[in-house]
C-alpha cells in the first residue's frame, strides 16, 4: 500500500526559508512521478512542482526561482526547498504520487496518492 508522510511546515517571515520532506512507503519510489501541491483558503488546490522518474523537473509560474524539488531515493524523501518565502504562499501543502506520468501533470485528479499535508505560513 502507497503511503506518503508530510512533514517540515511551520510558520516564518516573508523572506524566510523551509524545507518540506515526503517520505514515502510501499512502492518504488524512483519509478513514481511526484508532485507538490499546495491548497490556500478558499481556494482550489494547485500544482507547485513536479518531479519525474528521470529527475527532470517543472515548477508553476508563481514559485520559479524560489523554490527546489528533489529526491533522495535513498530515504525514499521528496523534498521541496523554499526560499524567498512570500505572504502567498501561505497554504497545506500536499506531496503526491503517480504510477505513471500524468497527461495534465498539474491537474490534482491525476494523483491517487496523497500526504495528509503540512502547513505553511508567512507572515509580513
Amino acid at each position: 500500500q502507497v503511503r506518503l508522510v508530510d512533514s517540515g511546515g511551520g510558520e516564518v517571515q516573508a523572506g524566510g526559508s523551509l524545507r518540506l520532506s515526503c517520505v514515502g512507503s510501499g512502492y518504488t519510489y524512483s519509478a513514481y512521478f511526484m508532485a507538490w501541491f499546495r491548497q490556500a483558503p478558499g481556494k482550489e488546490r494547485e500544482g507547485v512542482a513536479t518531479f519525474d522518474s528521470s529527475g527532470r523537473t517543472s515548477y508553476a509560474d508563481s514559485v520559479k526561482g524560489r523554490f527546489t524539488i528533489s529526491r533522495d531515493t535513498a530515504k525514499n524523501t521528496l523534498y521541496l526547498q523554499m526560499n524567498s518565502l512570500k505572504p502567498e504562499d501561505t497554504a497545506m501543502y500536499y506531496c503526491a504520487a503517480a504510477r505513471f506520468t500524468p497527461v495534465r501533470p498539474w491537474n490534482r485528479s491525476a494523483y491517487p496518492y496523497w500526504g495528509q499535508g503540512t502547513q505553511v505560513t508567512v507572515s509580513s
